[in-house]
């Protein structure tokens, strides 16, 4: 499956988040990755998952599927408690 994104919101997200999308991509392939499904926005389901980047951070993804592909939306460090749920596999 294919991994898109918007450039202007990649550049926006690096801007605020210091997260690349091109490093955050390999959390969805992180095998230890805990996902949840998020709230519906405008009857898009949206998704969660908290793993490791490509560069070693734990980081907190948000993305939604689009046809054959999956979207990012948002990338960001996970929390202190994101963290200790991704650690200890809850």
């Amino acid at each position: 499956m294919d991994i898109v994104w918007d450039p202007k919101k990649a550049k926006s997200n690096l801007r605020k988040h210091k997260i690349h999308f091109g490093d955050a991509e390999s959390v969805l392939y992180d095998p230890m990755a805990l996902t949840i499904e998020d709230q519906d926005i405008d009857g898009e389901k949206r998704f969660v998952t908290i793993g490791t980047d490509s560069t070693g951070r734990i980081v907190l993804v948000v993305y939604t599927y689009r046809g054959d592909s999956i979207r990012l939306i948002s990338a960001r460090k996970a929390t202190s408690s994101e963290r200790r749920y991704y650690e200890e596999g809850i």
